[in-house]
Formats: structure tokens, sequence, C-alpha cells
């Protein structure tokens, strides 16, 4: 295996940081060797330095997205942390449909959820379970469940709904496994189409303009921020803020904080779950 130098890690640490907001110290060289090990024998190169010269002067920039494909963790399961699932079903939701209800007058039902770093989408699919189960028919709801990605690997393989043995055994309950997909040929599991219909997947790079993704009644934005500096997670969530509706809810990681990150968010529990909502003005002023 080649190994990378302090120099080339620096200045792959800073490529990578401009491309995506993932910021990797001196301590991950072992990364880079490792997920770019392929890479570089794939093209022929000698050293990290001549693996960045070649992805920077590919004006195709596939090479450029091959590396962000291999950089991001891609770490996922149904139902992960289990907690913000339970939070969704017994407390956010019905609260949410009870507003929205009361303001749609008998009418459609709109319903805008955002997972904002959806991976190989589990967490998109198991949102959709949840919807399914507390809402029965959908009928009277009009469902926007949208799931973004920086990388183009995991956002077509969230879009296929397809899944193997080990992805399935991580987090997936027996029952919703027998409910919602279907068994493949080959030893995988394929997501329903009643679910796969009920979201949309695209690539998205968190550092750029969110703006484009419209409003959102509620944004899910989980163990992705961690690997940014503060300066960029203050940005991100700053950015993510103002794509949710005065109501709505932002759920961030397990091990993650918004406390004296950003002031314009308040703090509530659940049982056992932290949420996020836009604070109110008045209050806003207290905590800066």
């Amino acid at each position: 295996m080649i190994s990378i130098t302090k120099e080339e890690l620096a200045a792959f640490a800073q490529y990578i940081h401009r491309l995506s907001g993932i910021w990797l110290d001196q301590t991950k060289g072992y990364l880079l060797e490792s997920r770019l090990g392929s890479l570089l024998t794939e093209l022929g190169c000698g050293t990290f330095s001549e693996l960045l010269y070649k992805i920077k002067g590919d004006s195709t920039r596939r090479l450029e997205r091959n590396l962000i494909d291999r950089i991001t963790t891609g770490e996922t399961l149904f139902f992960r942390d289990q907690a913000p699932f339970e939070l969704l079903a017994h407390k956010i939701l019905p609260d949410l449909i009870d507003r929205r209800s009361r303001a749609s007058r008998g009418g459609t039902i709109p319903l805008r959820i955002w997972s904002a770093a959806c991976s190989n989408g589990q967490e998109v699919y198991s949102i959709a379970m949840v919807l399914k189960e507390l809402l029965g028919g959908l009928e009277r709801y009009q469902i926007r469940l949208t799931g973004t990605d920086i990388s183009d690997q995991a956002v077509a393989t969230a879009s296929r709904g397809v899944y193997n043995r080990i992805e399935i055994e991580r987090g997936l309950p027996q029952d919703k496994l027998a409910r919602y997909f279907t068994a493949q040929a080959d030893g995988s599991w394929k997501v329903r189409d009643e679910l796969r219909a009920m979201a949309t997947f695209r690539t998205l790079n968190l550092m750029g303009d969110v703006s484009v993704m419209g409003r959102f009644d509620i944004i899910l934005c989980r163990n992705v921020a961690i690997y940014f500096t503060e300066t960029d997670r203050a940005d991100v969530f700053t950015r993510l803020g103002k794509c949710l509706e005065p109501d709505g809810y932002l759920l961030i990681g397990a091990t993650e904080s918004l406390s004296g990150l950003c002031p314009q968010f308040t703090s509530h529990r659940h049982l056992r779950t932290v949420y996020y909502q836009i604070a109110e003005p008045a209050t806003r002023a207290v905590r800066t």
C-alpha cells in the first residue's frame, strides 16, 4: 500500500473540505490510504500527490465525484438510534398533524419532511414506515418525503431501494421486513412500491445553496455535521433553519448539540430525545 505523507494529507484535507465541508485532521491518513488505495491503482498513480493532481485536472469532474463517494462514510441503518423515530411517531407528527389539520379546514394535510444526509436511504424509508403505520391510508395527506446526500452513489442506492441481507438485519424488525419489502432472487430485499413512491432522492451538498429545497415541517440532519468544523456546523444549521417552517422541527444526532452554536434554535426534550425549533425573537434575544 502506498503511504500518504503529511504534506499530501494536508493538501487532500484542504481539497475535501472545500468540496464537502468534511474536515480531516492529521490523524486521518489511514482513512485516505484505505479508501483511495484502489483508486491510486486504477489510475496508475505512484503517489497521492499525483492522484490529487489528476482529480483536480479532470474536466468531467467524475474523479471528484468518485472521491466524494469514497470519503463519505455511508454509515447508516434502519431506525438508527430508535428514539428519534419514537419521537416522530408519538410527539412530533401527532402535534404537527393536529395543527395542520386545523389550518387545512378539512382539506388535504401537507407534510414535508427532509432527511438532509440520507446516505443509502435507510433513514428515509424508516420515516416512511412510521408514516404508514401512524396514518394508515394516506389519502388525506400530501406527503413530500425527500432524501438528499452529497454522494451520487448513495443517492443511487437509496433510489433503487434494494438492500442486502446484512443491511436488512441492521435495525429492521422482522414484521416490517415482511410488510414493506419483497425478497429478490439474489438474496437481497427490495422496498415495496407503496413505500418507494412516498420518497424522492437527489444529490445535494449541504455546504452549497440549500434554499433550493424549499420549506419543510421536519428536517433531520443527523450524524453528518460531526465531520465539520464548528464554524461550518453553525453555518449549515443556520441555513437549514431558514428551510424550516416557523413551527417546524429539527432533529440532529444523539451526540450533537446546538447549545452555544446556534442561538436562533431552542431545544426541547420529549422522553429521552432532544429536538429543536426556531426560537421566538424575544427568547432568542435573551439567549444572545
